[in-house]
């Protein structure tokens, strides 16, 4: 698919327009790897970095180092044509070079930090000949570094971010207003332990008035280390804490969801919980702290009640909690 992406970009003129639509996955979909390196090194450095714990700002890095179209690659690829990019961001905070690896804008890393991401996780020894050989001459300067902001290359590209989450959660508050509820917005930066942020939320929650109709809108990314041979997804998993945190509480839900509809593999956008779910559990016979030691919070709320199933948005702009 890169190779056909280029060839179509290959002899246009400069008053060629060229539209590029982003989104996060772009990473991954769009490969074109540096001769010699192949897909299969390519996809084993991957593999090393996300095993180790790399974050995606790092894996990035490395990424655009090792790649022809990321780091401002497809950019380079369509000149002197025009571009405009039109991205839908799955990224807290919007950070263009981060992006599907930013291939249309300046790239704020080089050959040293990626080098640096590998030296962080230990994998110097690691990784296929081919990487470790082009990361070495990137730090020699025999490779010229990926183009930064500023670049002349970039005068003629236009980019504008037209989804993301601070305007899902807009359209979410107004959603709410129209429906009769007073909302506001908050923290829409959460990462973490999805456990530990649904606890905060739940504290924020409960510390709030009791008084009418109040809707606090929050979102974020979190993340889940897996202990358990459960069915859940990070939303899921986010409700069940919420609901352990807030049980016994009247007048009060939490609900967590993906904004793509598909919260990993529990066929579900998320779940919601109220001050009941946890006593509706154990009316069943169901442990809420068992099943989420077992990160199997798809299977509680599938028995007690609180999936949300929207089916598939089409669109990521990562986590909304209300």
């Amino acid at each position: 698919a890169a190779a056909e992406l280029r060839h179509l970009l290959g002899g246009l003129a400069a008053d060629d327009l060229v539209i590029c639509l982003l989104s996060g996955g772009g990473s991954a979909l769009l490969t074109a790897p540096a001769p010699p390196i192949t897909l299969a090194d390519l996809r084993a450095t991957t593999g090393l970095l996300l095993a180790a714990g790399a974050n995606i700002n790092e894996l990035n890095a490395v990424r655009k180092h090792l790649e022809t179209l990321k780091g401002g690659g497809l950019a380079a690829a369509a000149a002197p044509a025009r571009v405009v990019a039109l991205v839908i961001s799955d990224v807290l905070g919007d950070p263009l070079d981060v992006i599907a690896s930013g291939p249309c804008v300046g790239d704020t890393s080089t050959f040293a930090d990626a080098w640096a991401v590998i030296e962080r996780h230990n994998l110097a020894d690691r990784l296929p000949g081919t990487v470790a050989a082009r990361l070495r001459a990137g730090l020699r300067g025999a490779i010229p570094e990926t183009p930064p902001p500023g670049d002349p290359l970039f005068a003629r590209v236009r980019t504008a971010v037209i989804a993301n989450l601070p305007r899902a959660a807009a359209w979410a508050a107004a959603r709410a207003d129209a429906l009769g509820w007073s909302p506001s917005i908050g923290n829409l930066r959460h990462e973490g332990e999805a456990r530990e942020v649904a606890r905060q939320i739940a504290t924020l929650a409960t510390a709030a008035p009791a008084d009418a109709r109040r809707c606090l809108i929050a979102g974020g990314e979190t993340t889940v280390t897996v202990r358990g041979d459960g069915i859940g997804g990070r939303n899921t998993e986010f409700a069940l804490a919420a609901a352990i945190a807030i049980a016994g509480q009247p007048g009060l839900a939490i609900a967590s969801v993906t904004t793509d509809g598909d919260d990993g593999p529990t066929g579900a956008a998320g779940a919601v919980a109220t001050g009941e779910t946890v006593a509706r559990g154990r009316a069943l016979g169901l442990d809420a702290a068992d099943y989420l030691a077992r990160n199997d919070s798809a299977s509680y709320f599938r028995q007690v009640g609180g999936l949300i199933v929207s089916g598939p948005t089409r669109t990521n702009v990562a986590d909304l909690y209300f």
